[in-house]
């Protein structure tokens, strides 16, 4: 049986003929380090630096917004509307020297853009989110005409073209989290009925519509990925039976790679809490592996697991089972940039990834965002992972009672 460290350190070949040079890719996490004019800054250029001496054979950004109106949070990057690709190349240029691909993911977040950035988002349609505490801070969506929605798959492939001039080596859209890709496609928050919605086939156009576009925009040798949810985990929603369906269909595409993760913000899956966790896959550690093993079964494309690896064991297992190729880990990067190449050279190293907690389930969420995001500006201009939360937990504290100055203080 083949060591943890020689199935981790295995060259992956993607359809497009792109060969990613290991088995660990760095997952996107939001870096909220764009300038006031949501531009890439130099301390981008430095976290990506760091990580890609690290040892991880591909980098996935943050989201990087295809519409400066549209962000999700105040320092998100976006692609101008009058895009210029010299803005991109020194982020582009931080893995040079290096064998790291580094990837850029292209998200708009529909009505996941807080009050204070947009009064009134736009959506599939006007329906506004169910729980009372997350409402507080995003306003009810405008339901896009359908000339808006052609215009924002134009964006897509715009910035897409736009980074990959940079020097980027590939691509991935965002289609999970509750994000814009991820309201088209689940019956909660599409509940058209014209040509973008009404049924499931129409329902996932939006995204294969993107997909098109962005694949006309860079060519067939540039990777080009998709994020997308097993399930949403809520009553009514996108169901993992329609899930499977999607990844048929975008392997059907011309898609590269499929990253599987879950949930939305008000059913965080992706921050290891939900159904998804549970069970059976928590003794395995990935908290998506039962869904990867069934989309195995019905596409071909390279297949990638973010969310709950601790072990080099536990990632040599997920390899070994063929349920996935590339394993994802986000947050233990941030604790530990120089993971990856401890993993591939052999070192019994665990992945540490989650803030203290406070027992308090809205403020550990906060939490959870703000210790990281403060971890990774350290990184970014530096300096060292600091373990202490500080003014961390008395902000978090504060702002239980009121969600939306909490949103602001801790995105912001």
């Amino acid at each position: 049986m083949s060591e943890p460290k020689e199935l981790l350190a295995e060259p992956l070949k993607l359809r497009c003929g792109a060969t990613l040079p290991n088995r660990l890719a760095k997952a996107a996490l939001s870096e909220q380090l764009g300038d006031r004019r949501n531009r890439p800054t130099a301390e981008l250029t430095e976290l990506y630096r760091t990580w890609s001496r690290g040892g991880a054979g591909t980098l996935i950004t943050g989201n990087v917004m295809v519409d400066p109106t549209a962000l999700g949070e105040p320092r998100n990057v976006a692609v101008p509307r009058e895009p210029d690709a010299t803005e991109f190349k020194p982020w582009a240029r931080s893995a040079d020297g290096t064998e790291t691909r580094l990837w850029v993911q292209l998200n708009h977040p529909g009505r996941q853009s807080p009050r204070f950035l947009s009064r009134q988002p736009v959506a599939p349609s006007a329906v506004p989110f169910g729980d009372r505490g997350i409402r507080s801070v995003f306003a009810t969506p405008r339901a896009l005409t359908v000339d808006e929605i052609e215009t924002i798959i134009d964006r897509f492939g715009v910035a897409a073209r736009t980074v990959v001039d940079a020097g980027f080596a590939g691509v991935q859209i965002h289609g999970a989290h509750g994000y814009l890709v991820s309201q088209f496609l689940s019956p909660l928050t599409n509940q058209r009925t014209d040509g973008w919605g009404g049924d499931a086939l129409r329902r996932r156009r939006f995204l294969l519509e993107v997909v098109a576009r962005v694949r006309a925009e860079v060519g067939d040798s540039v990777p080009i990925a998709v994020k997308l949810n097993s399930a949403d985990f809520q009553r009514g929603g996108f169901s993992e039976e329609e899930s499977l369906e999607v990844v048929r269909e975008l392997g059907e595409a011309g898609i590269d790679l499929l990253e599987v993760s879950g949930g939305t913000y008000e059913k965080a899956a992706m921050m290891g809490s939900g159904k998804a966790s549970k069970t059976s896959t928590a003794s395995r550690e990935a908290y998506f592996l039962d869904y990867a093993a069934k989309a195995r079964q019905v596409t071909d494309v390279a297949l990638m697991v973010t969310g709950g690896f601790t072990s080099p064991e536990g990632m040599a297992d997920a390899l070994r089972s063929g349920a996935l190729d590339v394993i994802g880990l986000g947050r233990p990067l941030v604790v530990d940039p120089g993971l990856p190449g401890r993993l591939l050279d052999g070192e019994d190293v665990r992945a540490r990834r989650t803030a203290p907690k406070t027992g308090i389930r809205l403020a550990d969420s906060l939490l959870e965002i703000q210790w990281h995001t403060q971890q990774m500006h350290r990184v970014a201009a530096g300096k060292p992972v600091d373990p202490r939360l500080g003014a961390v937990r008395t902000l978090v504290r504060a702002g239980v009672a009121d969600p939306l100055n909490a949103f602001r203080r801790v995105r912001g």
